[in-house]
């Protein structure tokens, strides 16, 4: 039996020594790892991409190399501080990623101002779950603080910089690749960040920070400067081939000198209309008037960060929504050539009308720069009831009917109702509406909200009939965003009978209503045509004999186009469906999955593209360049 000698003993004193002197650091490395890799698994809709294990360990040893630099007792704090601020933005991202299907960055965060009034639907999408980020940090607290007074080995600051320069020259290096990797696949992702989830899942919610830390102020300094003459000049090409008209001239000038009225329904989703709980139809008004309109089923949501601002955004603009948070913040000092300043050209009067606080979204500004003649908000009602974030739906219906019947004609008014939206705190007000199995359920406290505002709708319809409105009116009625996010899509899905969860099935639902009324019911029916938000004013703009000049859309009426883009990278073109975040194609009417060919792939890059115009146009405000060269 051998002794363990002296020098044996030397070498096993100096590794307990060492990772003694080290445990803070292997305790900060281990428990990071592990919140950053389960954030990533909350977040892979089913699918975790393994290879982003590379990329995690690499920023956490960045992080962890500033701290060598650190006497250690100061580099204890520094890493308990550092595992603070990491939680608290996993937390962040996670209910964000719940509530917008999306990734928090620095424009959204810009925007934080934007959500007062919201707070409550910000706590619905938090879990206990969330609380599993934070339990190490009560753990760790008393630890750190005996660990302290424990530490005496105080390392001279030649060999502390000489460990932060290894430790930080590994990390780089290994990120240095994975950045490299990614820019080969998909060579503008890490620039555009159009599809954010996607990104993440390849390089890490740290990296994901940095990366779009990086561009917000590269894009800053890179949009106070001229945008390049060539750029501008395939902007303006793009501009001038997708607002060609077409050959067909369908339903062309059909709404001069009729009133326009458009009604944005709050968190109204395509999959309540015709259908029934509890042997209840859920939205009976809108049922009977789908019957009596052009009813679009195929028309899909695309906001993005700025969510109900960005459904009225594309509605008067079709531009897409900003590349991060609102386009309604952080575009409003630019010029617009809306559907109101261009009815406002042939003498209509223009007002919008909604229940809340009128600097909510920006609206008091964003109303002016869309050259709205009036904006009536929160303060030119009375607020007589209020439910959730403003004024009822049913006041707010009534008392904009009897505004409207003062308006001179002919007149666009533009509508956007509130008491439906999320957490749906009208449910109280339809207390004998029986959704059955899901009373008390996300979905089933929905189904009441939307049954409410149905009721408030119907009204107001039946209003504008009797009142004789409608005989020198073109509605359209449409709604604004998702009503069930995807944190609960299960409880969707258990609704409407589906048994496939993928990314295919939750597309499928991911459609608002879209209803064209025109005087004496005509051209009602069902178009099935694909369309989105962005196609609204292109449609009205040939119904009502307007120019075109910069929309991104098209005519949902005329062509062959069922173009659909989403912010975040997805898009439908007529027979496929890409998912960005998972980057794959679906066949639209079987569901099974495709191959990506050559010209999916091209489509994709052309897609990108123009969404790099939408922002580039905004970022630069094109339209004021483009009208001053017209002028000269």
């Amino acid at each position: 039996m051998r002794f363990p000698d002296v020098k044996d003993n030397k070498i096993f004193g100096r590794v307990l020594n060492l990772l003694f002197n080290n445990i803070d650091i292997i305790l900060f490395c281990s428990i990071v790892f592990v919140k950053l890799m389960s954030y990533e698994k909350d977040i892979s809709s089913g699918y975790l991409n393994k290879s982003v294990i590379f990329p995690i360990a690499a920023s956490i040893l960045i992080l962890t190399s500033f701290s060598f630099a650190f006497k250690e007792k100061t580099r204890i704090s520094f890493l308990y501080i550092a595992d603070i601020v990491l939680s608290a933005i996993l937390i962040a991202d996670l209910m964000y990623y719940r509530y917008f299907k999306d990734i928090t960055t620095v424009a959204a965060i810009r925007n934080a101002k934007l959500l007062q009034g919201v707070s409550s639907s910000v706590s619905s999408v938090a879990s206990v779950k969330d609380l599993y980020y934070l339990l190490d940090l009560f753990i760790l607290l008393p630890v750190a603080r005996i660990y302290k007074k424990k530490k005496k080995n105080i390392k001279p600051l030649p060999k502390r910089l000489l460990s932060f320069l290894i430790i930080f020259v590994l990390g780089f290096g290994i990120n240095a690749s994975v950045f490299y990797r990614v820019s080969k696949q998909q060579p503008t992702l890490l620039t555009s960040m159009s599809n954010r989830i996607y990104l993440t899942n390849m390089i890490g919610d740290v990296d994901f920070h940095l990366v779009d830390s990086y561009n917000y102020i590269s894009n800053s300094i890179k949009n106070s400067k001229k945008l390049p003459d060539q750029k501008e000049k395939d902007i303006k090409t793009f501009l001038q081939n997708n607002n060609k008209d077409t050959d067909e001239s369908n339903f062309k000038g059909i709404g001069e000198g009729k009133n326009l009225i458009v009604i944005q329904v709050e968190a109204l989703q395509g999959f309540v209309i015709n259908q029934k709980v509890n042997g209840q139809e859920i939205t009976p008004n809108l049922n009977k008037w789908v019957n009596k309109c052009m009813y679009f089923d195929n028309y899909f949501y695309q906001v993005a960060g700025g969510n109900t601002s960005d459904a009225e955004f594309m509605s008067n603009n079709s531009l897409y929504p900003a590349q991060s948070g609102a386009a309604y913040y952080t575009y409003s000092g630019d010029k617009y050539d809306s559907l109101a300043s261009s009815l406002k050209d042939k003498n209509y009067y223009t007002a919008a009308l909604h229940g809340n606080s009128e600097g909510f979204w920006n609206r008091n500004v964003m109303y002016k720069a869309q050259s709205f003649d009036d904006f009536f908000g929160e303060h030119s009602f009375n607020v007589d009831e209020k439910i959730g974030l403003g004024l009822s739906d049913k006041s707010f219906l009534n008392q904009s009917l009897e505004k409207m019947k003062s308006f001179k004609q002919p007149y666009y008014s533009f509508l956007v109702t509130l008491t439906s939206h999320f957490p749906y705190e009208a449910v109280d007000k339809y207390g004998d509406f029986n959704v059955g199995e899901y009373e008390g359920t996300f979905i089933g406290n929905y189904l009441k909200a939307i049954h409410y505002t149905d009721a408030q709708l119907g009204e107001f319809l039946d209003n504008l009939e009797k009142d004789g409105i409608m005989q020198n009116s073109i509605i359209a009625l449409y709604g604004d965003h998702f009503a069930i996010p995807k944190d609960n899509a299960q409880q969707l899905f258990k609704f409407e009978n589906e048994s496939n969860s993928d990314d295919y099935t939750w597309f499928k639902y991911q459609k608002v209503p879209l209803l064209l009324h025109f005087p004496g019911d005509e051209y009602a029916g069902v178009n099935h045509k694909y369309t989105g938000q962005m196609d609204l004013y292109p449609t009205l703009a040939n119904m009502y004999n307007l120019p075109k000049n910069y929309m991104f859309g098209n005519d949902m009426l005329n062509g062959t186009s069922q173009k659909v883009i989403f912010r975040n990278g997805s898009f439908i073109d007529g027979q496929n469906l890409y998912v960005s975040w998972s980057n794959t194609y679906y066949n639209l009417k079987s569901g099974t999955k495709v191959n990506e060919t050559e010209e999916l792939k091209n489509e994709k890059n052309e897609y990108t593209k123009e969404l790099e115009y939408s922002d580039d146009l905004l970022n630069h405000n094109l339209i004021n360049t483009f009208d001053q060269e017209k002028g000269n």
